[in-house]
């Protein structure tokens, strides 16, 4: 049995505020908070796919200090580095 979506939407919120750095946890909670809701299971399973780096890998490519790797590019990961300007 697949997950609900409401569900899916609310564990990945719950991880992205709780990922282990203070940094992270403020840029992807507020990420979360935007843009989850809208996502559908394509969208969720490419943000799942970048909590999956780390919380220390995805600070150091919102921070410019490393490229994102092809695997972890896409319009998620687009919209994540927007959503930092942003911030």
């Amino acid at each position: 049995m697949t997950e609900d979506i409401h569900i899916r939407r609310k564990r990945l919120r719950y991880r992205s505020r709780y990922t282990g750095m203070k940094e992270t946890d403020l840029l992807l909670g507020g990420f979360a908070e935007r843009y989850l809701a809208a996502f559908d299971d394509a969208q969720l399973d490419q943000y799942e796919h970048i909590l999956g780096a780390g919380d220390g890998r995805i600070y150091d490519w919102i921070t410019g200090k490393e490229d994102v790797p092809a695997a972890y590019g896409g319009a998620i990961m687009d919209l994540l580095l927007n959503f930092k300007i942003e911030a």
